[in-house]
């Protein structure tokens, strides 16, 4: 008891939560700062087995120093031996942390609004109450507007990050320039927002046909990595037709276009068709957009067609005694039209 009674001098915010007196969850405070923990003794109350649960601000605060706190809780003999050598671990984080983020001197600032000006203030679109996180409007020479996040240092040049992030627009010009060509000339599956950074679009190419690009941004008019997806017997002639024309494709044309020459693909397009031609629903659950996964399984017979996403195939076979699993490979017949199908299940690429 008397162990308690100093536990709660130490800590007056840390309480039993059970009988046991096996866990604690309350506040510890450390340079008038409080910290959320709470602590999972097991039933013999040994630390060695203990769990120590932070607040993600006192994680962050901890951030490098788990390996101390971990060995601490492993040779401390009680509770309260613990907690004292826990608040001398944090006292000494936090003293770190406070002196890695001194301010800057006064130079600091006046060049850095001497920067802004030069650049522009019409570019500045946030900066946070120390100065110290900003971010910036630029264009590339398309017209592109693009945003960058700077994270600031005593001896930063603003100027000269703003120049170098505007050189690496500029080394992707190309690629930006045959994506916008791909998102505005075809339809595209997915992803249903591309953002800048994103080197996939999954095209439209007719009824439950489609194409996966998956585009190099360094050399965008080289041939990417393809995919048809789609029934057998309408993308092994795609598929076929690629294979032997590949040495055709020409890096003095973009992709789309070496595609309509060398493939023989007239892609729908936003001016001719309409996107719903093309989203058909999953014969399964009846849903077109399955998280962020749409139809990509179809019934090779061109009589059904029908279409499904993956993973619902996949469970609906699973669940069939006549189906047969070979790995992640299911062979099993079609809930439509009962001809061969095949599902193979495969991590998609985030």
């Amino acid at each position: 008891m008397a162990g308690y009674d100093t536990l709660i001098n130490e800590c007056p915010l840390l309480l039993p939560q059970n009988r046991q007196k096996t866990v604690f969850d309350g506040f510890i405070m450390v340079k008038d700062k409080e910290f959320r923990v709470r602590i999972l003794l097991p039933e013999e109350k040994h630390l060695r087995h203990a769990r120590l649960q932070c607040s993600w601000q006192l994680k962050q605060v901890l951030h490098g120093y788990q390996h101390i706190v971990k060995q601490r809780l492993q040779h401390c003999s009680d509770l309260v031996s613990f907690m004292l050598e826990f608040k001398s671990v944090l006292e000494i984080a936090l003293r770190n942390k406070h002196d890695q983020q001194a301010p800057p001197p006064p130079q600091y600032y006046a060049q850095l609004i001497k920067e802004i000006e030069s650049l522009g203030w019409d570019k500045l679109a946030y900066m946070d109450a120390e100065l110290r996180t900003i971010k910036l409007k630029a264009e590339d020479s398309a017209g592109r507007e693009h945003m960058i996040t700077i994270k600031l240092k005593a001896k930063s040049s603003l100027i000269n990050l703003h120049s170098q992030f505007l050189a690496a627009l500029e080394s992707l010009k190309e690629f930006w320039d045959i994506m916008d060509e791909i998102d505005e000339k075809t339809w595209v599956l997915e992803p249903e927002k591309p953002a800048r950074s994103t080197t996939t679009r999954r095209i439209a190419i007719g009824n439950n046909v489609s194409i996966n690009l998956e585009v190099d941004p360094r050399h965008p008019k080289m041939l990417p990595e393809c995919c048809f997806l789609g029934a057998d017997h309408v993308v092994t002639p795609l598929r076929n037709k690629l294979n032997t024309n590949m040495h055709l494709w020409s890096p003095e044309c973009t992709v789309l276009q070496n595609l309509k020459d060398i493939v023989e693909i007239d892609f729908p397009s936003p001016a001719t068709h309409e996107k719903s031609s093309f989203s058909m629903e999953c014969g399964i659950c009846y849903a077109y957009r399955l998280a962020s996964s749409i139809p990509d399984q179809v019934c090779d017979d061109p009589r059904c067609g029908q279409p499904f996403h993956q993973e619902c195939l996949y469970e609906w076979l699973r669940g069939l005694p006549s189906s047969r699993q070979s790995f992640n490979i299911i062979f099993g017949e079609c809930p439509y039209c009962s001809k061969p199908i095949t599902v193979k299940m495969t991590i998609k690429k985030s």
